[in-house]
């Protein structure tokens, strides 16, 4: 990844500015105060860092920081899976930071929560925290694991979370074994309480209209009789007359009528019409009637059943359709419930085979970071030697431990400055100085051959002079292949630059300014000049100035 272009609005002491940005060694330099920690802040924002409402200027709304990348394929992936584009493999970031303290993150086009640039990794910010980190065991395992580069331990870290979830599912199961037997012994319960009635849909309701007219079988009797009598005359008083014959008279009466005036024929047809309607009716009212018979065991066996549907109504749905329903629903439960109990042993046959398996990587990736430790911190004692610290020391020490997220290794360097003092933890013993040089000569033998882009902040602090150089020279080795960004105070070290910014800042009294302009030739020198500590307008100052970038350039 390579920072093309980098963009500050209303951001700290910065107005508005835009850095044109190449590949190699850049030098940011500037006086103190300028503002030089505002182009860091800046890109740290752009990683992801916390923001903080303080950055934005004084009178403006937002801050705005925006980065052009260009990026590999891999990354353009990623941002792909964010909803960002990349063009032609040039990415856009912008980072927003409101007066009010709300933060807003864009990758490719795309609205990105803020965490998701870090994510991204496009460069690496090695300042006074990651000065203050390299002391700890987590980074210093990060160091031997970028030299050694284990095999197994990329699937090592899934195996891990694998196992993780595999865990904690299976204490969450354990713990609640306890009330989902409970619940188990109640949904049998009730699924066998309802197959033991059998419940039919809409059985209930059936059951109802039937025992209501049991119970009142006299009512309707009597009432029958007196429409059948009605239609059929009544058998003790055949004068009473009936609509049978009051009908079958008229009939009777248009037939001879139709005979003598054929246009009374319709009134005829329709006479007999219904002749037969009222004599089927009376037929089908007889037998009504005679179906109307006293059956008190049948009235029982309604009774009692629907005795039987209101046990199952009272504690599983207001009808029989809804407590079919809900066997359906608690059998489905019951196999859910069930199936845990195999569940269970499945996890349990699962946490076994991930931990024979996190086992052997873990000896695997061990035994590659015992075989690296050596050869990285030969390497760095190396780089160390040519940063003027020859009797420096560095040990990289692995230790067993149980199996974590990393494997079962505990990693410390341990480092001694001077010949005769004894090796102890980096972050206890090292100072400031000692720090940025150690950090720096890992960074240049780490140093990925497919590019990176790193920046470097105070790694020059505490050092000056022929040190200065040495460093300057290394950060030249490590732009070779990567991009490097260093803010620095020292002349020997930004003369190495391919190129050089310098933050300048003005006031008008009431507002300082910054601004960051690329100085070249003559103007690169006078700044050269300045930084050790001579008059830029004397011709001594320039002349050293200038012997010092033809050193540099000489590597």
């Amino acid at each position: 990844m390579v920072l093309t272009e980098l963009t500050l609005t209303d951001f700290g002491v910065v107005e508005a500015t835009s850095l044109e940005l190449r590949p190699g060694l850049v030098a940011l330099t500037g006086e103190t105060g300028a503002g030089k920690t505002m182009v860091v802040s800046g890109l740290g924002h752009l990683l992801g860092q916390r923001a903080d409402a303080g950055i934005v200027r004084r009178g403006a709304q937002r801050a705005v920081v925006a980065g052009r990348w260009q990026v590999d394929a891999a990354t353009a992936s990623l941002v792909a899976g964010l909803g960002g584009a990349c063009d032609d493999g040039e990415l856009i970031t912008i980072r927003q930071v409101a007066a009010t303290g709300r933060s807003k993150a864009v990758v490719g086009g795309a609205p990105v929560p803020v965490s998701a640039l870090a994510g991204l990794e496009l460069a690496t910010i090695h300042g006074q925290s990651e000065q203050l980190r390299l002391g700890t065991p987590e980074r210093q395992r990060e160091l031997l694991d970028a030299h050694a580069r284990p095999a197994g331990l990329a699937r090592y870290r899934q195996a891990w979370a694998e196992r993780a979830a595999a865990a904690a599912e299976l204490g969450e199961l354990e713990s609640a074994s306890q009330e989902r037997a409970r619940e188990a012994d109640m949904l049998r319960f009730g699924l066998d309480e309802i197959a033991a009635v059998e419940p039919l849909p809409g059985e209930d309701e059936q059951l109802a209209a039937e025992q209501a007219r049991l119970l009142d079988l006299d009512d309707l009797r009597q009432l029958a009789a007196r429409a059948h009598a009605a239609l059929s005359g009544n058998d003790d008083d055949f004068d009473v007359p009936s609509a049978v014959g009051l009908v079958g008279d008229a009939a009777k009466t248009l037939t001879t009528l139709a005979d003598r005036d054929p246009s009374a024929d319709g009134l005829r047809t329709r006479a007999l019409e219904a002749r037969l309607l009222v004599e089927e009716l009376a037929q089908e009212l007889a037998s009504y009637l005679a179906d109307l018979v006293d059956d008190p065991l049948r009235l029982e066996a309604v009774s009692a059943r629907r005795a039987a549907l209101a046990t199952l109504t009272r504690k599983y749905g207001a009808t029989t359709f809804e407590v079919i329903d809900w066997a359906g629903r608690a059998a489905a439960r019951l196999g859910t419930l069930d199936g845990s109990d195999d569940r269970i042993a499945d996890l349990r046959v699962r946490l076994e085979a991930l931990d024979a398996e996190l086992a052997e990587l873990a000896g695997g990736i061990s035994k590659a970071r015992r075989a690296a430790a050596d050869s990285l911190a030969t390497a760095a004692r190396g780089e160390l030697a040519a940063l003027a610290m020859p009797h420096a020391r560095l040990e990289f020490v692995v230790e067993e431990q149980e199996l974590g997220p990393h494997g079962a290794d505990r990693v410390e360097l341990l480092f001694a400055a001077n010949p005769g003092s004894q090796l102890a933890p980096l972050g206890k013993v090292a100072s400031g100085g000692e720090l940025s040089r150690v950090r720096l000569a890992l960074e240049v033998v780490l140093a990925d051959a497919d590019g990176h882009t790193f920046v470097f902040d105070e790694v020059d602090a505490g050092v000056g002079g022929a040190v200065g150089l040495e460093i300057g020279r290394r950060l030249q080795r490590l732009a070779q292949n990567s991009q490097v960004i260093v803010v620095t105070h020292l002349a020997q070290v930004a003369a190495f630059a391919d190129q050089h910014l310098v933050v300048r800042k003005s006031s008008d009294g009431e507002v300082t300014t910054s601004d960051v302009v690329e100085v070249s030739d003559d103007a690169r020198v006078a700044e050269l000049a300045r930084m050790m500590g001579g008059n830029a307008d004397t011709q001594a100052a320039r002349r050293h100035a200038r012997e010092l970038l033809t050193s540099a350039s000489r590597g």
